[in-house]
């Protein structure tokens, strides 16, 4: 892989959804390498949410490459998920006075709730659109479309995965893959977290440990809101990618989400 690096470095890819990233060896150094970052990385790695930016350039052909401290570490495991770790690392993120400087210098979008719902529209096949479960929850988001003063939007990061935070063996926890950033409604990356990894039962607990207080029917609202809305944006990433097991389940989770919800109403 030619990165236009100067010669003894060894590059390696390294698995992703992207597949731009890499691992960069040059006898006791290594580094992360990534081709075309969010030109977001650097805030991000002033605030410590990512690793340390060591340098950035421009290559010929036209691409960006930064490089980063290489972290020895492991993604979290799906029981940590839910821990006070995560919780602090992304009201950090979310209440940053910085990363939202940044991000609206970078040129960072809203996303509205609609926004959320054309995405959908959109990017999914006709089979899905007519399944008769997806086709009454998109009707009944369209048709309660939440609230959230655009000052209340927050840096959103889009992906929350438990392969996106990055545990160091120092115990340092960062979130990385930052290529889905946005300014949204918090409710949209706290829904989807605890959509994919804390059970519905400690969803009211997890909640109020984030927010530091009881939370407001308003905010249930948005959360029941994007929790619909960011499972059938899964159940549409999952078909596209042939992982109909991961698609069954997150279908699964829309018929009881959607039940609570409708009752909620």
């Amino acid at each position: 892989m030619n990165l236009d690096l100067e010669n003894g470095w060894q590059v390696l890819p390294i698995g992703g959804d992207t597949g731009t990233a890499y691992m960069g060896i040059k006898q006791k150094e290594k580094v992360f390498l990534k081709r075309n970052p969010s030109p977001f990385i650097a805030a991000l790695s002033l605030e410590e949410v990512t690793p340390k930016l060591i340098w950035s350039k421009r290559m010929h052909t036209g691409d960006t490459l930064t490089a980063q401290q290489w972290m020895n570490g492991r993604c979290l495991e799906r029981s940590e998920m839910s821990s006070d770790q995560v919780i602090s690392l992304i009201r950090r993120v979310h209440h940053s006075d910085l990363l939202k400087r940044m991000l609206q210098k970078v040129g960072g979008i809203h996303y509205e709730p609609s926004d959320f719902l054309t995405l959908y529209y959109r990017g999914t096949s006709a089979d899905l659109l007519a399944h008769p479960l997806l086709h009454k929850c998109a009707k009944f988001l369209e048709a309660h479309l939440p609230e959230c003063p655009k000052d209340d939007y927050e840096v959103s990061h889009g992906n929350l995965k438990r392969e996106n935070f990055l545990l160091s063996d120092s115990g340092q926890l960062f979130l990385v893959d930052w290529e889905s950033v946005m300014f949204a409604d918090p409710a949209k990356d706290l829904s989807m977290l605890m959509c994919r990894y804390v059970p519905r039962a400690d969803w009211k607990q997890w909640l109020e440990s984030y927010f530091g207080k009881q939370l407001s029917k308003a905010m249930e609202f948005r959360i029941q809101w994007y929790a619909l809305m960011n499972l059938l944006l899964d159940v549409e990433f999952n078909y596209r990618r042939g992982r109909f097991h991961e698609m069954n389940q997150d279908i699964i989770k829309i018929q009881q989400t959607f039940e609570i919800f409708e009752k909620f109403i």
